[in-house]
């Protein structure tokens, strides 16, 4: 069993795919056309980490009450967390692309962390090994 999805609530597809794919490093797993519940078009957009593991679908917010969830899916707190294999190098490039860090980069027992913020707004965790 594992977690295969998880929803981040974008304000658009395009912009939070070029934020994964382009400055994160993930890849485009899917994108096809797709229908709301009412019969509305909307997109089917999966990005996942470089081989596989746990994707995100980006889903373009469909109403006031979804709107309103944008960069706030877990209410301030970091709601993500980005496991890299070069810490340093990674944070260095992601600076270089202009994301917001919100916390400097720093060394706990489990690693080192520095917290971002997502296109959304939403608070993740870049972590490394120690």
């Amino acid at each position: 069993m594992q977690i295969d999805l998880v929803t981040v609530v974008v304000s658009e597809y395009d912009p939070a795919i070029a934020f994964f794919t382009d400055v994160l490093g993930f890849e485009l797993a899917e994108d096809t056309p797709s229908l709301t519940n009412d019969g509305r078009p909307k997109r089917w957009v999966v990005v996942r980490p470089p081989g596989g593991g746990t994707g995100l679908l980006l889903a373009q917010a469909d109403g006031e009450r979804q709107e309103s969830a944008v960069g706030d899916q877990t209410h301030g707190r970091v709601g993500f967390f980005l496991q890299v294999d070069d810490f340093d190098a990674t944070y260095r490039r992601m600076v270089e692309m202009h994301v917001e860090f919100v916390r400097p980069p720093r060394t706990e027992p489990y690693g080192r962390v520095a917290v971002f913020r997502d296109i959304a707004g939403n608070l993740w965790d870049l972590l490394g090994r120690a």
